[in-house]
This record gives structure tokens, C-alpha cells and sequence, in this order.
């Protein structure tokens, strides 16, 4: 072999090792720059109404939250905050009017916005407004809302509404994760302007769609809480609910599914998770996500919103601002916000939870006020009240002590008038064996001077069984007497058995005056 043949495949040799030594080393490099634990922090919140602390300051407050925001931010730059749905309404604040208009939530989004929300999904409350104000509300957005099966009537997507996204999230060594968010609301409050999908069904098609391209699901719903257990079971590549529309902090886990990780993960049930309404408290979910494996862990914590948590100024602003606006308007309305309307000695409770399965101090005053606003109208007193509990709006405790104006319209933020009624006694009857059906919902009814007798099942009023012949004097809310409660359709002045006999005062000026007559003020 001649000596150039002997130099070249020495020289070969030699590259081919440093090559060798080059791959290895790009490999152990790759290797330690992939392998790592990157993690995402969501901050969820849902059904949020009020944009200020509630229960006298104790619990809420968006400014609150947005010192939490900041916090996390600070611990992990990787967080999100997300809202599953009802916020615009049912809002106090929001039924304002200023310019001829109500506020419609702009005071929510613009609270929102300062606050640094990243992604919403729809409520069902949302479709509250009307078409023009929720596109206003959606052009105002700073953050995006997602959306698998709400539209518009005409079937395109609402502005600024994604069907799903895909966030890429980079770990410090160079990993990424893709975490796919998709959003989904249960088919209620219909409108003209707004067109459903089957939820479950879209956001089934929607992960389909997306699957392939993500390492984690993360659903953002505003469903029953059933609905939400349902999507789990069937559509295991969704790992995470962050749920809206119960208003109580829930946490389950579907064990009947598990998620779908890559092979070789320890595999777990889908966590379904549901802060506590108007920000009493919020859930922070860490994702811890394995680069290497492609495994993940999923941390939740639910974080309870009090005075511990201080204001972040910029949103206090905000708050300060709309609140004013707020105020200015509903003095326009004939209210003073502000004003002492009593010193009250008791609580009073008005959580959902509460006036939509049974009596409280809170419904039995309202239910008082009516029976005495229309013996003012009409000098008869009237034999008994009714009105839906869905009209309280407020889901809070009234803690003993101060009751201004403005608490009055937390309360029944959509007023309408007390109507004093003929009605026959077994139409009546119809009328209260339907709002018992509605227990648990917005439809069951709150009454003064009426009892149901278990023994006997029949209806009582003033302890006296109802006469079906009979014609009875009914204070009642006008928002039933136009049939738009469930089963309660039929409930218009066209009824057989129904006539009108006075249009009294806004409800909330009755309650105002009610208050004011049992109690003293300071």
C-alpha cells in the first residue's frame, strides 16, 4: 500500500471518529435540552358578575384577582387565565343605563382586560344582551374567545371567536408542549341572533380536529355539571375541564375514562373543575408535562379570594371608573346608589342555591314587599304573592348590618313591575304545582301567604285550602304574567282565569320601602 493510501484512511478513520464524537455530542446536548419538565399554569375563573368584593367586601373582587395574576405570572411567566362563561350578564352593574343604553357588560370587559384574561368561552347568560351589544362586547375584547358549537344565527363564527387554539408553550432548556384549548356552552337562553350546535357533539368534532397537533386537551365548558361528566366519558383526549355554570366550587374526576397520554404514562381520570361564582374563589391548575416521555401531571388548588389579597391598582381603577358610570346612570333611573336605605338585623340569603330550592329571609321580604306595594296601589290587600326566583340575581349573602340602594339592585338587578291580578283559584293551583316542579331551577316560585300541605297535598293560602271556584287577589311580578317561565308559557293576561286589575311600582322601589318600614336607619 503506498504511503498516500495509508495517510488517507488514516485520516479517515480520524473524521469518521470526530464525526461520531460531533453526532454523540449534538445527541447529549439535544438530549438535555429536550428532556425537561415544562410547566403551564391556568388561572380559571366563572361566573362572574360582580367586578367589586361581595358578602360586605369579605369574599371577590376582580382587582383581588389580578394581584393573584400578577403573582403567578412572577412564579411561572407560563400562565394563562381563562373564564368558562357568564360574565356579561346577569350583571347589577351592567343593567346601568347611560346614553339611553344599559352597560351590558362593558364594565365586565373593560375590567377584564386590565385584569389580563387570555381566553373565554360563552355562557348561556351571555346571550342575556342583545345582538348588537354582545358584538360591541366582542370588539372590546383584549383577550380571545374560543368557541366549539356557538354562532351566529347564519352560521358563522361570532367576531373574534376561534372554534379552538393551540398554544405553544417553551420550557427554559428548549422543550415545547402544545396544549390545544376548546370551548363548549349548554343550548340555553335561545335568541334570534345566536345559533347552537349540540355541545358535546361539536367538541368532539373540534378535539378531532386537533388531536394529532397537541400534547394535552384542555377544555374550557360552561355545561351542567352532567353534560360536563358526559364529555369526559366520551371523549377521553380531553385531559382537563375547567368548567362555569354551577356557581359552587366542584371537583371530580372521571374514573370510568382515563386520559389519553402517551404509551407508557401512568394514565389518570379527567379532572372536572368549577371555582366558586363571582371570584370567592378561582382554581390554579399547574400541567407539569414531561418533554422526554410525553407523560403529565395535572395539579389543582382551589385559591380563596379575600382581603389577604391585596388590589392591583391599574384594574382598582378600572373597578373605580365603571362603578361611577355605573351610578351616574342608575340615578338617572331614580335611584341613589349609594343611599342608606337600613340597618338590617339579620343575613340575608340570596345564593342560588339557597332561594332556588326553598323560602329565606331574603325571599320572604321581597314576597312581603309585593303584598304591601299592592295594597299602596290599589287599597285592597291582596291575598297572596308570587314571583320566580330566578329574578334574584345577586347569589350572595347579605351579611347583618348597612343596606344601601345599590344592594337592592344586586339583588333584582332587572326590576320590572309588581302587578296586582285576578285569579281563579284553579288556574292557581296550576300555576303553583309547576313552580314546585321547578325546584333547583329559576322557575321555582317564592310566595307569601301560601303553604303546601304534605299530608293532604294541596296548596294552602292563609292556611286555607285553595278553592279551585274561587277568584283570588295575586301580587305577582310581570316578567311571569308574560309566560316566559319554564312550564309557566300559558301565563298571560289572554289566560282564562286571569285578569288585570292594577300596574304597580319597580319592584326594587317596593323591596326599598319595605326595608325602610322594618328596620330603622341610621
Amino acid at each position: 500500500m503506498g504511503l498516500f493510501n495509508i495517510y488517507a484512511i488514516l485520516m479517515m478513520n480520524r473524521y469518521q471518529s470526530w464525526g461520531i464524537a460531533i453526532f454523540l455530542s449534538i445527541m447529549s446536548s439535544a438530549s438535555a435540552a429536550w428532556a425537561e419538565v415544562i410547566r403551564v399554569t391556568f388561572l380559571q375563573l366563572n361566573d362572574v358578575y360582580e367586578i367589586t368584593p361581595v358578602e360586605g367586601g369579605q369574599w371577590g373582587g376582580l382587582a383581588r384577582v389580578a394581584t393573584l395574576r400578577q403573582m403567578l405570572i412572577e412564579e411561572n411567566p407560563n400562565t394563562y387565565t381563562v373564564l368558562s362563561g357568564d360574565f356579561l350578564s346577569p350583571s347589577a352593574l351592567g343593567t346601568a343605563r347611560v346614553n339611553g343604553e344599559r352597560l351590558a357588560g362593558a364594565q365586565m370587559v373593560a375590567t377584564l382586560n386590565t385584569l389580563g384574561l387570555d381566553y373565554v368561552t360563552f355562557g348561556n347568560h351571555e346571550f342575556d344582551i342583545k345582538a348588537e351589544q354582545l358584538l360591541a362586547r366582542l370588539a372590546e375584547s383584549s383577550f380571545q374567545w374560543i368557541s366549539s358549537n356557538v354562532m351566529q344565527a347564519n352560521g358563522e363564527p361570532f367576531p373574534n371567536v376561534l372554534p379552538s387554539t393551540i398554544l405553544t408553550v417553551s420550557g427554559e432548556e428548549g422543550g415545547q408542549v402544545k396544549i390545544g384549548l376548546v370551548g363548549t356552552t349548554l343550548s340555553s337562553n335561545q335568541q334570534d341572533y345566536v345559533q347552537y350546535q349540540e355541545p358535546i357533539a361539536a367538541l368532539q368534532q373540534q378535539v378531532d380536529e386537533i388531536k394529532d397537533d397537541v400534547d394535552i386537551i384542555v377544555a374550557l365548558t360552561h355545561l351542567s355539571l352532567e353534560q360536563d361528566k358526559q364529555a369526559a366519558a366520551d371523549i377521553p383526549e380531553i385531559d382537563l375541564i375547567l368548567g362555569g355554570h354551577e356557581h359552587e366550587n366542584i371537583q371530580q374526576w372521571r374514573f370510568d375514562q382515563v386520559s389519553d397520554q402517551a404509551a407508557g404514562c401512568i394514565e389518570h381520570p379527567t379532572p372536572i373543575l368549577k371555582a366558586d361564582a363571582n371570584a370567592r374563589t378561582v382554581y390554579v391548575v399547574d400541567l407539569l408535562y414531561d418533554t422526554e416521555t410525553r407523560c403529565f401531571e395535572i395539579v389543582s388548588n382551589l385559591q380563596p379570594i379575600t382581603a389577604a389579597l391585596a388590589d392591583d391598582p391599574a384594574t382598582a381603577k378600572t373597578v373605580d371608573t365603571w362603578q361611577a358610570i355605573g351610578f351616574e346612570g342608575f340615578r338617572s333611573s331614580g335611584f341613589e346608589p349609594n343611599e342608606l336605605v337600613a340597618v338590617f338585623p339579620d343575613m340575608l340569603d340570596g345564593l342560588e342555591a339557597s332561594v332556588r330550592n326553598h323560602p329565606t329571609s331574603l325571599t320572604d321580604l321581597i314576597a312581603t314587599a309585593m303584598l304591601n306595594t299592592s295594597e299602596r296601589e290599589t287599597g285592597t290587600a291582596a291575598d297572596l304573592s308570587i314571583f320566580n326566583s330566578g329574578s334574584i340575581r345577586i347569589d350572595d349573602v347579605i351579611p347583618p348590618g348597612r343596606i344601601t340602594q345599590y344592594d337592592v339592585i344586586r339583588i333584582l338587578p332587572f326590576g320590572g313591575n309588581v302587578l296586582t291580578v285576578e285569579m281563579q283559584g284553579d288556574l292557581l293551583a296550576r300555576v303553583l304545582d309547576q313552580g314546585k316542579k321547578n325546584q333547583g331551577t329559576g322557575g321555582y316560585l317564592q310566595t307569601a301567604n301560601v303553604a303546601w300541605d304534605e299530608t293532604a297535598q294541596q296548596w294552602l293560602v292563609k292556611e286555607q285550602a285553595i278553592d279551585l271556584n274561587r277568584t283570588y287577589r295575586v301580587a305577582i311580578n310581570d316578567f311571569l304574567i308574560k309566560g316566559l317561565e319554564t312550564g309557566l308559557d300559558y301565563l298571560t293576561l289572554e289566560a282564562d282565569g286571569l285578569s288585570l286589575l292594577a300596574e304597580g311600582e319597580d319592584i326594587r322601589f317596593a323591596v326599598i320601602q319595605e326595608l325602610r318600614a322594618s328596620t330603622r336607619s341610621d
